[in-house]
């Protein structure tokens, strides 16, 4: 074969070989499981998917004219919650965007302007802050921010053919998606409903004999959590490292405030509530007291000497191993900015056994689709050195769409298949369409009449898979659901027919009918 003139087919045949090292070489795919590593979507798989949307009001645009700097937007925020009587957190003030949220139900729009108001925050243009400055929903940045601690919450329990994404209705409506195979919906929900605030307070005397508290560890100090593990006393305890200008703050804290002084670790803090003298390290979660516990004397000493700084490694103690799990979680994910409302939630969810039934179900409507198509070419060519180098070339097309999916990890689901089953028909089409161009009017007699019928059969191909992808792009790019997986998959089928298999067909065909090799 010369391969000059048919290089097209080497690169086919290099591309299906690339195709089948990415579907069949064991654990090349992470979370790939079974004889290939393709990775299934709920409907294949099972598992549950929940679509909600995010709790919050935002004021867009609006204007930080009188505030010069940061301490005053913090100091602003502040007052904002203490006026709307709720926590600190569930308010998010953004200068730089013209922005500010709330995320309580139990606030409602006249009372979230008359905060602003009071607080020297003013409409864009100038003057009051109106309600018809205020919308229902957060910003796309809130949203991008619970989209990545959701993930990182999957990740960290294992689900990592888990999936977070965001989805707009009609109406203007933004919902979070999350996906997880092989998950009940309570356990689900119990993981994504937990906001994932989790914060050590330094708790020591203060003066005229009351307790201070100090924030010295959040989820941004932490530059690597480690697993839940038992100690020898039989406590469960998350092993965390500090960053580096978090450890020189944490140290600063112990020291200045006594917690490497004599006796300082003596007081004994172990328990689920904070204590009155002394000085503790007080671990909470959600506003709970998840544990508390006291710096031991090998830390303290540490701390002193600065070796610390250093090597800033400790552990959080916690009560039971579900509590230290879910503090794990919780840190190396971060926390939600806003909460999801499971008032206005959609629960899907499907049994694996019942997956199982679908997942062979596809197979056989593939295996009955391709047999289908084959008897049609051949029934309407009778030779079979046309017929099935076509019949070849539309599988070798759906081989590669599936080595592109399990390389971009996209979990299959029943929209996906019936692309493939589109692509099967579209494929064959397209080829029937090359075929009898080229074949036209007795024959091809030499190699230059076969590439003048080529290429008008392509420009015939080209502009139907314009055609294709130009009516499934506003379905590949909205949200509507299983629609978006079967635009997706067709219109990859169609770029990798025009760019790689029609013009390998083609060399092929040649190669048949013209007996140029």
């Amino acid at each position: 074969m010369n391969l000059r003139e048919n290089w097209r087919v080497v690169v086919l045949a290099l591309l299906l070989v690339g195709s089948g090292a990415v579907l069949f070489t064991p654990g090349l795919i992470d979370g790939s499981t079974g004889p290939t590593n393709l990775q299934y979507g709920l409907e294949l798989d099972g598992g549950t998917r929940i679509r909600a949307p995010v709790v919050g009001m935002t004021a867009d645009p609006v204007s930080y004219a009188g505030f010069d700097e940061a301490s005053q937007i913090s100091d602003a925020r502040v007052a904002i919650a203490n006026d709307l009587n709720i926590p600190v957190r569930d308010v998010y003030l953004r200068p730089e965007a013209g922005t500010a949220e709330v995320f309580n139900k139990t606030v409602s729009e006249s009372a979230f302007v008359s905060a602003l108001n009071e607080n020297g925050i003013q409409a864009a243009g100038g003057g009051r802050v109106t309600t018809d400055d205020v919308r229902d929903g957060v910003t796309e940045s809130t949203r991008n921010q619970i989209t990545g601690v959701l993930e990182r919450k999957l990740e960290a329990t294992g689900l990592t053919a888990g999936s977070v994404t965001t989805a707009t209705t009609v109406d203007g409506t933004n919902y979070i998606v999350i996906e997880a195979p092989n998950r009940e919906p309570e356990e689900l929900r119990e993981l994504i409903s937990d906001r994932g605030v989790v914060t050590v307070y330094a708790r020591y005397p203060g003066a005229n004999g009351t307790m201070e508290e100090q924030p010295v560890i959040t989820y941004e100090d932490l530059k690597n959590v480690g697993a839940p593990e038992q100690n020898d006393r039989g406590t469960w305890q998350v092993p965390v490292v500090l960053n580096e200008q978090s450890a020189q703050r944490f140290t600063r804290v112990m020291v200045e405030n006594g917690f490497t002084g004599v006796g300082a670790g003596s007081q004994a803090c172990g328990g689920e509530t904070r204590n009155d003298e002394g000085y503790c390290l007080v671990l909470e979660s959600e506003g709970n007291v998840t544990s508390t516990f006291s710096v031991a004397p090998s830390l303290a000493n540490s701390i002193a000497s600065g070796d610390f700084a250093e090597d800033p490694r400790f552990v959080m103690t916690t009560g039971s191993r579900a509590e230290a799990r879910e503090v794990s979680v919780d840190l190396q994910a971060g926390s939600l900015r806003a909460p999801l409302d499971f008032d206005e939630s959609q629960v899907f969810s499907l049994e694996p056994a019942l997956a199982e039934r679908f997942k062979l179900n596809s197979l056989l409507t593939g295996i009955v689709a391709v047999l289908a198509v084959s008897g049609v070419v051949y029934l309407r060519y009778g030779d079979p050195k046309v017929a099935l180098p076509m019949i070849l070339t539309a599988l070798a097309e759906v081989a590669l769409l599936l080595g592109f999916v399990a390389a971009v990890r996209l979990p299959l689901d029943l929209s996906h298949i019936a692309g493939f089953i589109a692509v099967i028909g579209t494929g064959v089409d397209d080829l029937i369409i090359i075929a009898d161009e080229v074949m036209s009017e007795g024959g091809v007699s030499s190699t230059r009449v076969f590439q003048s019928r080529f290429r008008k059969a392509f420009w015939v191909i080209g502009a139907a898979a314009a055609t294709t992808i130009i009516a499934m792009s506003p379905l590949a790019v909205l949200s509507l659901g299983d629609l978006r997986g079967f635009a997706i998959v067709t219109i990859l089928g169609v770029l990798i027919g025009v760019l790689i298999t029609r013009p390998a067909y083609g060399d092929i065909l040649r190669s048949l009918t013209t007996g140029e090799h």
